[in-house]
């Protein structure tokens, strides 16, 4: 069942879990997030980012995933992934997402603090989530990149004015993680985290977690984070199994017979990464 993002994220912070949060690209990819959610009876974040919309088209992937939402008795929230504008944001909301995130990190906080208002203002009025980020991630994902030179760690001091002027519902903060594959072993703030939560008392959001060993996660979790987005890992786990497919059935041209399992392999790293942030059952 389609539901907003802020009322599967209340739940989770008043309990003391994780919702994954899933890219998705393609019918595959959301049957492997939307089955492996229902089975596990966990609710779930469907998201897509401005590259999924560009490469399969607004009109397919709202049809597509509010259908799919409708098919299970699961709360599944339909996320706009790192909105890049007010305009992006509401061309969303107009077809059918329940959830928005609008990225203004890459302004200083003024910036960042006006065009978050702008959008939690329009979204609240026609009963939409928003997420809003504060401090940068590196790495790169679809069309946004990040240099490590300039990526910074959210300063708590100005998520608490960013959150008291935006009246954001959820904010993404930045301790450590970096979007895309790590080259290294991420090593993660805790204690910002622990200062940023206990300040703020809200739902928090970790981007950039493909790749972030167990522990840290479950240190996270435990240390307030509420939604984890997860997108490099499921990309490998679609293309890792066509690899392995190909290379025994060289001359395989049905797509049926290496799309299919692939969605299978993506859909057991779901049910992975569900049992790992203790929302299984939650739903």
């Amino acid at each position: 069942m389609l539901v907003t993002g802020k009322e599967i994220l209340d739940h989770a912070h008043k309990n003391g879990y994780a919702v994954g949060a899933f890219n998705v690209v393609n019918m595959e990819m959301l049957q492997a997030v939307v089955n492996a959610a229902e089975e596990e009876k966990s609710p779930v974040f469907v998201q897509t980012t401005e590259g999924a919309l560009s490469y399969a088209g607004i009109g397919y992937l709202s049809a597509m995933i509010r259908y799919a939402a409708e098919q299970v008795k699961v709360p599944v929230a339909f996320h706009l992934d790192h909105g890049g504008s007010f305009e992006v944001a509401m061309k969303c909301i107009r077809n059918g997402w329940t959830s928005v995130m609008i990225d203004g990190s890459h302004h200083p906080l003024e910036g960042n603090i006006e065009v978050t208002r702008r959008v939690v203002d329009a979204a609240h009025a026609c009963g939409v989530s928003v997420e809003a980020e504060l401090g940068r991630l590196g790495g790169v994902e679809d069309n946004i990149s990040v240099d490590e030179k300039d990526a910074m760690y959210t300063d708590p001091e100005e998520a608490k004015k960013f959150v008291a002027e935006t009246e954001v519902d959820y904010l993404a903060i930045a301790i450590g993680t970096a979007h895309g594959k790590y080259k290294g072993i991420p090593k993660l703030d805790f204690d910002r985290l622990a200062t940023i939560k206990n300040d703020l008392k809200m739902p928090i959001v970790l981007h950039g977690a493909s790749g972030v060993d167990e522990e840290s996660i479950k240190k996270a979790i435990a240390l307030g984070v509420n939604k984890i987005n997860i997108d490099t890992e499921l990309r490998c786990a679609y293309t890792d199994k066509n690899r392995e497919i190909f290379a025994q059935q060289p001359d395989l041209f049905d797509l049926r017979k290496y799309i299919g399992p692939a969605r299978e392999n993506v859909k057991a790293k779901v049910i992975e990464k569900i049992r790992l942030f203790g929302s299984n059952g939650k739903a």
